[in-house]
């Protein structure tokens, strides 16, 4: 069971994953993240530091302190325990006031954004203790393992887990960080943003749990952002690959690595509401359940880059040319449409975009647009749909499609548009394809 930050981002909020965790006899590992806006404060004195801002990372350092006396004042009402709660603010931050009297680098940024989740696990652990409700304290940094790739060393993670878990034999309930792992070297380390997501499904995958529930403020994945359009709906159940093509272009409520590690060991995912508990939530799991059209997601920050050259018609070789130059840069493309004299591609980071499009010139004349973003409309066998584009392109006719990828998947329909354009295609693809206003 993993709760992010707004789960567990208020004393009563806590209270309510207390509860929730408590409900039956099965044994479960309960997963945290830090509190709501605690690692982007952590951020923002990792940043001021390494400007060599120490004033300001002393303030930010002072409120967020200020803010986790409260919480804790709020959430332990025992004398005892509101000692051992105080105790544990003051040690962690005593360390962020030690680390302004030290030379930044980028090993110490780890361990400032590790201690959100710290914290988080260790008031709630006193919190249970208060409530007399036995379980154990299982610290991720003893078996959560990232290799040199900075990918997680499964095998290890594994084997340190089943181990921990073999000394607590007599318990049935475990918490843990989620977020927070240690690097090839031992280091501190972290899953990058959303990797509280990524934590539970690797420990739900190395322990074969029955279920891997991801428990956020929203019940379940939706057919599009509720941020932007008024009227959506909970999706009932989606196979592995549908929620990673969701997860990937663009919806919130899931990490796209988090579908992969419970896929591989057959572990269904579920969606569930933190404030609705009994809402049925979103069920991921090796069926798709129904075909069709199910959810859109749209991801921003993407450039499309078109090259145009008379020497491509029929010219063995040049897309593996053209392909190498993003390998040589380890820069993902997410669309590509080719024709007889053109192939235009896009990419979601401008990182080495100066480099990549210098090596491109050989090829042929290269344009750029920025500020462009991908619309994936989701389903199972979604290509087989009768009049699918039909029913798409009706619905965008006053949207100017930049690109549109059709066919390479079974699961995926994605049109490029201008980010301007972004919400309109969304509510335009809410009313023609899901016929909701």
């Amino acid at each position: 069971m993993k709760f992010g930050g707004t789960s567990v981002g208020k004393p009563e909020r806590m209270q309510q994953v207390a509860r929730l965790i408590t409900t039956g006899d099965d044994a479960k590992i309960v997963v945290l993240s830090a509190l709501s806006g605690t690692t982007n404060a952590l951020v923002s004195i990792g940043d001021a530091l390494a400007h060599g801002d120490k004033q300001s990372a002393k303030q930010k350092i002072d409120d967020l302190g200020g803010h986790y006396r409260s919480f804790v004042k709020d959430l332990l009402k025992e004398k005892l325990t509101l000692a051992k709660g105080e105790s544990i603010i003051s040690e962690h931050f005593e360390f962020l006031n030690i680390i302004l009297k030290i030379s930044f680098n980028e090993a110490l940024n780890k361990d400032i954004l590790a201690q959100g989740e710290l914290m988080s696990t260790k008031l709630f652990s006193v919190f249970l203790e208060e409530k007399q409700i036995s379980h154990a304290l299982l610290p991720a940094l003893d078996f959560m393992q990232i290799d040199a790739n900075d990918e997680p060393y499964f095998d290890a993670i594994k084997v340190k887990l089943h181990r921990i878990l073999q000394q607590h034999s007599d318990k049935h309930l475990f918490i843990t960080q989620g977020y927070i792992c240690r690097n090839s070297k031992g280091e501190v380390d972290n899953l990058k943003r959303g990797g509280s997501d990524y934590s539970a499904s690797l420990i739900a995958a190395a322990v074969k749990a029955d279920v891997c529930e991801i428990w956020t403020d929203i019940d379940g994945m939706h057919n599009n952002d509720p941020r932007l359009v008024k009227v959506t709906q909970p999706v009932e159940q989606l196979s592995f690959e549908e929620a990673a093509e969701l997860a990937y272009f663009g919806a919130k409520i899931l990490h796209p690595t988090c579908i992969w590690p419970a896929q591989q060991e057959k572990v269904p995912v579920k969606l569930l509401n933190t404030m609705e508990p009994d809402a049925p939530g979103t069920t991921i799991t090796q069926e798709a359940g129904s075909e069709g059209i199910k959810a859109v997601a749209a991801k921003d920050g993407i450039i499309a880059i078109k090259i145009k050259s008379s020497r491509m018609l029929l010219a063995y070789g040049f897309l593996r040319k053209v392909f190498e130059v993003f390998e040589k840069y380890k820069t993902a493309i997410d669309m590509v449409t080719t024709s007889e004299v053109a192939v235009s591609l896009t990419i979601d980071s401008d990182i080495h975009l100066e480099h990549i499009l210098k090596e491109l010139e050989p090829f042929g004349t290269i344009a750029t647009d920025k500020d462009q973003t991908i619309v994936s409309l989701v389903g199972n066998h979604i290509t087989k749909t009768p009049h699918v584009l039909m029913k798409i392109f009706d619905s965008l006719s006053e949207v100017p499609v930049r690109m549109v990828s059709f066919g390479g998947s079974n699961h995926n329909i994605s049109v490029l548009v201008p980010s301007a354009y972004k919400v309109q295609t969304l509510q335009l693809i809410n009313k023609g394809v899901f016929g909701l206003e």
